[in-house]
């Protein structure tokens, strides 16, 4: 138990990272690694043996010391002699608490007795597809003694938790020899001495199931292509997915809204263009890292990827009640009264032929992952098929594991939805000023956020500021264009799986007495805002309908939809379209529990783009001020004498789609300080 406990422990972390940063070593945030370690007791000063695991939640690619457990060994292995047995073994995960060494630290995870019990220094528990595929094969036990010898041990499949530790640790010392083991429908375990001895031994179990795989398996595992399965051409296949997505997303989020996550990878196009695709969706997925993420099987479309739209989105909804009955009919079959109760009856992937995969989660990062987690499965049982036959564990097993009280506690101690949770934002003129301070408030309060700008490079610099691709991303469009707004919402349901909050902020003004104003500035001033704000919102409803899931439209419109300014007839003209565009729609799509409000602001000087586009200039000189002093002198004219930011407004844009205002639609709301003369009548 040697070396110095922060060597100890950046070593680990070390390998984990190594570990982790490669697909085909394990999925996302699966697994674990531990080290065991020697150091001083704060009490006594005297040494003291402990061993730093991966805990609960974590991810191996990512992983950091505060990502660990840290244990005391005496005590965990001390845990074996009051250890009641297999139908009590969830009670020893509470029991682990009082091993903790010092404060602070991660969760112990239900794998912390693998290894803790293991008597070797270091350990990695992972899932990698090479080895799942053993793992699921109908002649596991065969296979690994063909491929490894005596240096690989087959366990034959065990629920995760104490006994499963006790087991590999047996195995462990029953075979010296021995490097690891396949886990049965699970994964694989290695251990080692030192830390470079650990890792290169999971990776020649890696590489060599693998190698095995690539050398014995035998060619089309799949089984043939069926005819007119053939996936579309590209540009076909991700526009039929833009019409299928928001259709989708309605299905999956009937218990409970989710976000979308479309892949059209050459993994996923294969397999669900072969004669064997059915059979092996309907087996479902092993490892439970990957069904707790994917459901116990997807819901697949039987129809080829040319079949008229109106016919296939029909099917899907027979398909979606289908799979509805069949999940309850599964949760009643394995019910108990001590199950929690069921989650939710739709699926989290939803397979396309020809088109692609489509998944759901309560984020986009928890869609995206469970979407690459059926990806590990598509390996799994190609592996499996190749060499054998895929058999996964059975279905009361998935069920133990999908139902498992432990599953449920995780699940409740995680944080809060924030009020925009699940929420995909579509904001026009997102690139600066308003739309800019929007798309941060609503990524903020919880949203996904499309940024829409015809500046492509102001649209990416905010979605950068925001986050990265799970939390916002950047298009471009030109608003006064059809198809250019079309494509861009295209875009936005093909990144987050829809569109529910669309802010049509996209806006410019020239200042202009009537007689200087030219057709051109009137046409400008009306294509932008009051034609592009209808054509954003044309083809947003399409989606909103489509999806039957609600949602929300705002414009930003002006006190000077209201008020008569001088000297800038076609913005007030233009703003005073869009103010009764909010009144026209709040009635026509209320009836889609679509609601449409408005915000009035005024006098946004700073950050503006519109000011610093020359408007703030112009209207300077109409007043007679300097324009570094316009905000102050817009303040001044205020009943509150106050200077109205973009983030005003964005607050406003908030409190409208929230959620406290659910009951409130066709209203505008003044972020003025104070306009008497632009109140609402």
């Amino acid at each position: 138990m040697g070396g110095l406990n922060m060597s100890t422990v950046d070593d680990l972390v070390t390998r984990s990272n190594r570990l982790g940063a490669d697909p085909r070593n394990t999925n996302y945030a699966g697994g674990n690694t531990s080290a065991k370690g020697r150091a001083a007791d704060p009490v006594t000063g005297e040494p003291v043996d402990l061993v730093w695991v991966k805990g609960s939640g974590g991810d191996l690619g990512t992983l950091t010391p505060a990502g660990l457990a840290v244990l005391r060994l005496d005590r965990l292995r001390a845990l074996v002699n009051g250890y009641p047995g297999v139908e009590r073994e969830d009670e020893m995960v509470a029991a682990f608490d009082y091993c903790l060494h010092g404060r602070g630290g991660a969760a112990p995870s239900i794998d912390t007795a693998m290894h803790g019990l293991v008597d070797a220094a270091h350990v990695d528990h992972l899932h990698p597809d090479s080895g799942i595929a053993i793992a699921t094969a109908a002649d596991g036990p065969e296979l690994t003694r063909k491929i490894f010898g005596d240096r690989v041990v087959w366990v034959p499949w065990r629920r995760p938790g104490f006994q499963l530790g006790l087991d590999i640790a047996a195995i462990a010392r029953g075979n010296p020899q021995a490097i690891g083991v396949v886990l049965g429908g699970h994964g694989i375990t290695a251990w080692g001495a030192t830390s470079e001895e650990c890792e290169a031994r999971s990776l020649e179990i890696i590489r060599s199931a693998a190698d095995f795989l690539s050398t014995h398996g035998r060619p089309e595992p799949f089984g043939a292509p069926i005819p007119g399965y053939e996936p579309l051409p590209g540009p076909q296949r991700r526009a039929r997915a833009a019409a299928l997505a928001p259709v989708l997303r309605g299905l999956a989020s009937t218990d409970r809204p989710q976000v979308g996550h479309f892949t059209d990878s050459d993994t996923v196009l294969d397999f669900v263009s072969r004669a064997e695709h059915p059979r092996l969706a309907a087996l479902g997925t092993s490892c439970p890292d990957h069904f707790l993420r994917t459901k116990v099987r997807p819901m697949v479309l039987d129809l080829p990827p040319d079949a008229p739209l109106d016919a296939v989105v029909a099917r899907l909804r027979e398909l979606h009640e289908e799979y509805r009955r069949a999940y309850r009919d599964y949760y009643e079959r394995y019910a108990d009264a001590g199950s929690p109760p069921m989650r939710g009856a739709d699926p989290a992937i939803v397979l396309v032929p020809g088109i692609g995969m489509f998944s759901y989660g309560a984020n986009k990062q928890t869609a995206r992952v469970a979407g690459e987690f059926y990806v590990n499965a598509i390996n799994v049982m190609r592996g499996a098929e190749a060499v054998s036959a895929y058999a996964p564990i059975d279905e009361a097993e998935k069920f133990r594991i999908e139902y498992w009280a432990l599953e449920e506690a995780k699940l409740r101690r995680m944080p809060r939805p924030k009020p925009l949770a699940t929420r995909i934002a579509f904001v026009t003129g997102g690139g600066s000023g308003i739309g800019r301070a929007t798309a941060h408030r609503l990524a903020a309060e919880g949203a996904c956020v499309v940024v829409a700008d015809r500046d492509a490079g102001a649209a990416r610099t905010v979605a950068q500021e925001i986050g990265d691709a799970d939390v916002a991303v950047a298009v471009e469009v030109d608003v006064t264009d059809a198809e250019a707004v079309a494509a861009a919402l295209r875009e936005a349901v093909l990144a987050f799986g829809g569109v529910d909050l669309v802010v049509n902020n996209a806006g410019l003004s020239i200042s202009k007495p009537l007689l200087e104003t030219t057709e051109q500035d009137w046409d400008l001033q009306h294509d932008v805002m009051a034609k592009g704000s209808f054509l954003v919102s044309r083809e947003a409803a399409r989606i909103l309908v489509a999806q039957g899931m609600g949602g929300d439209i705002v414009y930003i419109s002006s006190k000077n939809s209201l008020f008569a300014g001088p000297n800038n007839v076609a913005y007030g003209a233009a703003k005073a379209d869009q103010a009764h565009q909010v009144r026209l729609l709040a009635a026509e799509l209320g009836a889609h529990g679509v609601r449409v409000n408005g915000v009035n602001p005024d006098g946004v000087v700073r950050g503006s783009g519109i000011f610093a586009g020359g408007w703030g200039a112009q209207r300077a000189a109409v007043y007679g001020v300097p324009e570094a002093e316009l905000g102050a002198f817009y303040a001044q004219r205020t009943l509150l004498k106050r200077e109205v930011l973009p983030e005003h407004v964005a607050n406003a844009v908030f409190v409208l789609t929230g959620g406290e205002l659910s009951h409130t639609t066709g209203l505008h709301v003044p972020v003025d300080a104070g306009v008497a003369a632009a109140f609402l009548r």
